[in-house]
């Protein structure tokens, strides 16, 4: 096992995409000359060439809309936004026109496009550069949705994600760009719609998602020195969801907790609690907990950012409330 960086992860994963099949390029602001804002694309335009790691101006509706051509007419995009808070200006683009594409041409334009970028809180960004777009982003039909937590998922996945005769939006975080990981030397892919169990656990089921695993583990260590087992589920896709691993492991814990760095309003966090109650209602023995963002913009201020963000504390008082510790 070779130990690399998130971005290394990501970079390796494209990389080696575009050299398997010459329809893969890279487009996004800064991804070539630069090598990319959070040099995830280091060294591509080198290697590829100009004309598949593609700098754009800075216009995501327009670039977003060439990509969509782009895949009508048989090439598969991969588009970095620099940021999801600049891809809501695009989300024409990606809602009226790439998800629906297939749909609305009776099968005769597929749509492989890969949208990928960091999104969620990344330190003091204020309002306009913190949001978490999962939730609206996994509830068009037509989109598949996948939000690693790690460098070695982060890979597989994104293999996946090219390979895939759909549209998919892929997120990460400016937070874990620089994490370490381990990965193989050979070839790997991890199929898309697959959680992961990273702890095995008998007293409470603790889902979640992208940089929130690491607030779920290391709460879970917490728990363990009070008795406290707590089985971690890593989503890892989030549109298809995979709900039976989820339901299997409640039915084993009896009590679940989703931390979601969403609102909570229409949050990922709500839909899992809505359906774990529609398939696993009888095996509960505690209400569901929810441990979200704060339903309000987020601050500049650090201590405002720290009161707005899931905690490990949240966490540990969420699990303790549904285990009557």
């Amino acid at each position: 096992m070779r130990k690399v960086r998130y971005r290394d992860a990501l970079r390796e994963a494209m990389s080696e995409e575009m050299r398997h099949d010459e329809r893969v390029f890279l487009m996004g602001e800064e991804v070539a000359e630069y090598d990319g804002a959070y040099k995830v694309s280091q060294g591509m335009l080198a290697e590829f060439g100009p004309k598949r790691v593609i700098d754009t101006p800075i216009s995501e509706l327009g670039f977003a809309g060439i990509a969509v051509g782009a895949a009508m007419n048989g090439v598969r995009p991969i588009v970095e936004f620099m940021t999801w808070n600049f891809a809501i200006l695009a989300m024409d683009q990606i809602i009226n026109g790439s998800a629906k594409m297939l749909s609305m041409s009776a099968g005769e334009f597929g749509n492989p496009i890969v949208f990928r970028g960091p999104q969620g809180a990344a330190g003091q960004l204020g309002a306009q550069h913190s949001q978490m777009l999962t939730n609206m982003m996994a509830s068009v039909p037509g989109l598949k949705v996948i939000s690693p937590s790690n460098g070695y998922d982060a890979k597989g996945l994104l293999k996946s994600a090219i390979r895939d005769e759909n549209p998919v939006i892929f997120f990460e975080s400016e937070q874990m760009y620089g994490d370490p990981c381990e990965l193989p030397d050979e070839e790997y892919i991890i199929p898309i719609g697959k959680a992961d169990i990273k702890r095995e656990g008998k007293d409470v089921t603790i889902v979640s998602y992208n940089k929130m695993m690491k607030i779920a583990l290391a709460a879970a260590e917490e728990l363990a020195k009070d008795g406290i087992e707590a089985e971690v589920i890593d989503l890892r896709t989030i549109r298809p969801l995979d709900l039976a691993t989820i339901v299997e492991s409640v039915k084993k814990t009896n009590r679940l907790v989703v931390i979601d760095e969403s609102w909570p309003f229409t949050s990922i966090a709500s839909e899992i609690t809505f359906q774990v109650q529609r398939y696993a209602f009888d095996h509960l023995d505690a209400p569901i907990r929810r441990v979200c963002s704060t339903d309000s913009s987020m601050h500049y201020a650090p201590n405002l950012v720290e009161a707005y963000m899931p905690s490990v504390k949240k966490v540990i008082d969420a699990v303790k409330a549904v285990t009557y510790r």
